[in-house]
């Protein structure tokens, strides 16, 4: 909570450049998307970018446009809660206290270094209260597994990269009970992970999405450079594209850590 008073604080006070980027180490925690970026196995198309212009016009100057399509749910991207829910809200109903908000990181890159399936606990929440104090209420938590560094290899990062079959995955999420205690005992924001998906690979019933959703609590999922942040005391910004309806969107996510 603090990095977020401390930006109402600066974006109040400091004149026509409210921002002053000399007062944070600005991270960037998504991966581009391009030809290379991972979608969910049974995803029916993937990302295309068509060039519509691209030289010199007759009025003497270079010129380049381009038209992209991609689903929702592929590279860094939001998952809104009426992706699991009916009565959840859609992407652009997202309050911007949920999508802007403080933050801190849960590492447990050495477990899943050890268990490629391993699911967030409540003892990993509990200890890391016990190191950094209580996640407070509105916080956007993020898990860190490391599995980014696997990025873009299918089979890495997703285990297995068998064309419209996930029924084979192996990554890291969260586990169920944590699940609960950061959405219903802690009142957390939003949920993040720099896997595939909140819900780990293997999971079939995904009870973690719903447990998120049935509270309006979004997720982000294929996050990457994480290991840039501190545990806390830093700023999430993120902004999904604006969609109508949406269950989720492509999205830019991006940390303020005060220097």
């Amino acid at each position: 909570m603090k990095s977020l008073i401390t930006l109402g604080l600066v974006l109040c006070c400091c004149g026509a450049w409210a921002l002053d980027p000399d007062r944070y180490q600005m991270v960037d925690l998504s991966h581009s998307y391009d030809e290379q970026t991972l979608f969910w196995p049974t995803s029916p198309t993937t990302f295309k970018k068509q060039t519509l212009a691209w030289g010199p016009t007759d009025g003497g100057y270079f010129y380049s446009a381009f038209s992209f399509c991609t689903p929702e749910h592929g590279g860094t991207h939001l998952d809104a809660p009426i992706h699991f829910s009916a009565d959840g809200i859609t992407t652009e109903k997202m309050p911007l206290q949920q999508l802007i908000a403080p933050g801190v990181v849960i590492d447990v890159s050495k477990q899943a270094a050890a268990d490629r399936n391993y699911r967030l606990q409540v003892k990993d929440v509990t200890d890391f209260e016990d190191r950094h104090g209580p996640i407070a209420a509105g916080s956007i938590v993020l898990m860190r597994s490391g599995w980014s560094r696997h990025w873009p290899d299918a089979r890495a990062y997703l285990g297995d990269d068998t064309p419209g079959d996930a029924s084979k995955l192996q990554f890291p999420g969260y586990g169920v009970d944590a699940t609960r205690l950061l959405v219903e005992e802690r009142g957390v924001a939003m949920l993040g992970v720099d896997t595939a998906s909140i819900d780990y690979g293997k999971s079939k019933d995904f009870m973690v999405h719903r447990v998120a959703a049935a509270r309006n609590v979004g997720g982000l999922e294929n996050l990457t450079g994480l290991e840039k942040l501190p545990a806390s005391g830093f700023t999430v910004i993120a902004l999904p594209v604006k969609i109508g309806g949406g269950s989720g969107a492509p999205v830019r996510v991006v940390a303020l850590v005060p220097k």
